[in-house]
């Protein structure tokens, strides 16, 4: 037997459904730090790699997925 049970609400409705914590402060707060670093003019290559390496689980070959994309949408 199987049974199968739709359930059709926005993520915040399923945030709340499961009991989990409300991040958006948090993350408004991340974006706010990422905005600055790039407006003070911070952001640097060796910053953005150590970033992104931070992002992607595979290290260096996530970071060539990582660059690839980025070349495309430069136009590289």
């Amino acid at each position: 037997m199987k049974i199968s049970v739709d359930v059709d609400c926005t993520p915040e409705e399923a945030r709340r459904f499961l009991g989990l914590p409300d991040l958006t402060s948090v993350h408004e707060i991340y974006l706010d730090k990422i905005r600055r670093t790039i407006d003070d003019g911070m952001i640097t290559p060796d910053t953005l790699q150590t970033l992104l390496n931070s992002w992607t689980p595979m290290g260096e070959a996530g970071f060539a997925l990582w660059k690839q994309l980025f070349d495309k949408l430069g136009g590289k």
